[in-house]
């Protein structure tokens, strides 16, 4: 499991043009298992991803398909998650 930070540059705000592209890849990878939650900050400084994907070359596949990742006034961190404690929904992840 991978927890991807984005944090948004609030003096750049290009990345709003592809946002709803971005959201619809997001709702995708939901629908098929591979993306847990998605969200921003409440601050709209950035947003937290968790993806459910084996390897991180699986969840590079996935963000090097969607442009947002790389737009400008967006910085990405990317770290891999061992949910100890978890809801049992996740038990087979």
């Amino acid at each position: 499991m991978y927890a991807v930070e984005l944090a948004f540059d609030p003096a750049d705000d290009s990345r709003l043009e592809i946002r709803p592209a971005h959201r619809e890849r997001l709702a995708a990878h939901a629908a098929d298992g591979r993306l847990l939650a998605a969200g921003p900050w409440s601050d709209d400084s950035g947003a937290l991803l968790v993806f459910a994907v084996d390897t991180r070359e699986a969840l590079d596949g996935l963000m090097a398909d969607d442009p947002y990742y790389t737009a400008a006034g967006v910085t990405v961190a990317v770290r891999e998650w061992n949910p100890v404690t978890r809801h049992p929904a996740l038990d087979d992840l």
